[in-house]
């Protein structure tokens, strides 16, 4: 920073009135612009001062279980000819002092303040537990703001799944998750082809049957009707959750406060081969699946708790209360995305593409219940998802933040998204990951595992697909949810339960 001629105030404590404090914001540097630097300065998008807010202070944070150990002098020089041609990994997020304006301001980057590799005994007893708690007291330690808001942890242990570990840690303004996880598969090459990008599936769009005009103008008018009336419906939802909609106290609803508590982070690879089973012959799609698998895994770890909580203990009776309200805020990257390709491009040839936060969420309902036929865990979570999709919610609720933000500032609209998303019970998504394996900077992945921490949940959970797997990672907090496996076994028993009433 000193060779930009920048005089950054001190940032050493949070006792001072002008330490990175704009509009009730302390997790930026004050800086004083020179004039011959406004050319190194980006403004900071709406969804980035959303992310420096209180109230939504969020991390990233990526786990890369590798076939190898990491050479960590390969992983350093790829980083440089690739991340450090990226602009956010350049730049520090700054509050211009006389204007109060947040800007992304570019900085020199030394890669070696960004990389972390501690020396592990190899022979280590619990390389697994060990992998948690590392990760998990990673949550506890905050990005230096005066650095570009990133981290390279390696880890050359080897575990039940992976003989390295590669951990990549950075602050959610820097993109949304479409964005990052985009990002690092341009930094990848096919295992098979180490000069070929790999190949991520695509939607494929069913074939347009030919039909009258009086027919396709019938049935294009009532599609604008049902999504005009979808969209009011949620819209309507969305402000009684601002107001007063909140899910049932059940045992996986997070209190006051449990944004910044503690986080426990774990995964469990599963079989997407299975999954396409399931999908192929229901004729679904692998979404569908993973709504139903989350439905009907919620409802048996809800029944257990229930029981334990009663004294009943069996998991085999019913012991759910009736009506119980479960909603998961589900992300949706409302801006098509620049693709591996084009961020390859832009980093390999210092192109310009898409990049940033541009994200709605979609409140939507899991029914609690024990069907006697596991299958309509399915066909419920399939109704949900397609009347969703005839809705606008998403783009609603990414307006209605922008606007609030544009009328009452980043704090109020961070207080409003968070209150929000506290009225609901999980943060979920699903990413499509490549179709073949891969390598990072040449070493070999076995998973990925994504993950976020810092919301108002006590528990967010990522699908991430990658060759034959399906990798779940759940961010809990442990005082709310002090056994995340069995949750991942009811999550993967559900699986197999569909697999046999599909026998059957």
């Amino acid at each position: 920073m000193g060779s930009l001629g920048l005089k950054p105030i001190d940032t050493k404590t949070e006792i001072e009135p002008k330490i990175g404090v704009t509009n009730g914001q302390k997790n930026s540097t004050v800086v004083e612009i020179e004039p011959e630097q406004e050319q190194e300065q980006e403004p900071a998008s709406p969804a980035t001062r959303l992310f420096h807010t209180k109230s939504l202070n969020c991390y990233i944070l990526a786990i890369l279980g590798c076939t190898t150990k990491i050479n960590r002098d390969v992983i350093k020089k790829g980083l440089e000819s690739t991340l450090l041609n990226h602009p956010r990994f350049t730049s520090i997020p700054v509050v211009e002092e006389k204007k109060g304006v947040r800007k992304w301001m570019k900085t020199r980057v030394n890669v070696e303040d960004h990389m972390v590799c501690p020396d592990l005994d190899p022979n280590m007893d619990s390389p697994d537990e060990f992998l948690e708690n590392y990760t998990s007291s990673l949550t506890t330690i905050p990005l230096d703001m005066t650095k570009p808001l990133w981290e390279v942890h390696i880890l050359n242990v080897k575990t039940s799944e992976a003989d390295a570990v590669g951990i990549l840690k950075l602050h959610h303004s820097i993109g949304d998750g479409m964005s990052i996880i985009s990002l690092i598969l341009a930094c990848t090459r096919k295992a098979s082809d180490p000069e070929a990008l790999p190949t991520i599936p695509t939607s494929t769009k069913k074939e347009k049957t030919k039909a009258g005009f009086l027919r396709q103008f019938c049935y294009y008018v009532w599609y604008l009707c049902m999504v005009f009336w979808y969209t009011a419906v949620d819209a309507v939802l969305f402000l009684a959750t601002i107001l007063f909609l909140k899910d049932t106290e059940t045992p996986m609803k997070g209190g006051a406060g449990v944004g910044h508590n503690p986080r426990r982070l774990v995964h469990r690879t599963i079989s997407l081969d299975d999954m396409k089973i399931v999908k192929n012959a229901l004729n679904l799609t692998i979404n569908d699946v993973v709504m139903g698998i989350t439905q009907a895994g919620f409802s048996r770890y809800l029944n257990r708790r229930y029981g334990n909580k009663n004294g009943r203990g069996s998991s085999k009776t019913n012991n759910l209360p009736k009506n119980i309200r479960l909603r998961g805020s589900i992300v949706f990257n409302i801006r098509p995305s620049a693709g591996i390709k084009a961020l390859a491009e832009m980093m390999e040839k210092k192109t310009k593409a898409k990049w940033g936060n541009k994200i709605g969420y979609v409140l939507t309902q899991f029914p609690i219940s024990l069907p006697d036929n596991p299958l309509d865990y399915i066909r419920q979570a399939k109704t949900i998802i397609d009347r969703k999709k005839l809705s606008l919610e998403s783009r609603f609720s990414f307006a209605a933040a922008k606007l609030t933000q544009d009328i009452f500032g980043s704090r109020v609209a961070g207080k409003l998204t968070s209150r929000v998303l506290a009225h609901t019970t999980v943060l979920l998504s699903n990413m499509v990951g490549p179709q073949e394996e891969i390598t990072f900077f040449g070493h070999k992945l076995a998973y990925a595992a994504p993950t976020i921490y810092g919301l108002p949940h006590a528990l967010t959970m990522h699908f991430q697909s990658y060759y034959n797997k399906m990798t779940i990672s759940m961010s809990v907090d442990p005082q709310v949810i002090p056994d995340p496996y069995q949750l991942f076994d009811d999550l993967q028993d559900s699986l197999h339960m569909f697999k046999e009433a599909l026998t059957k």
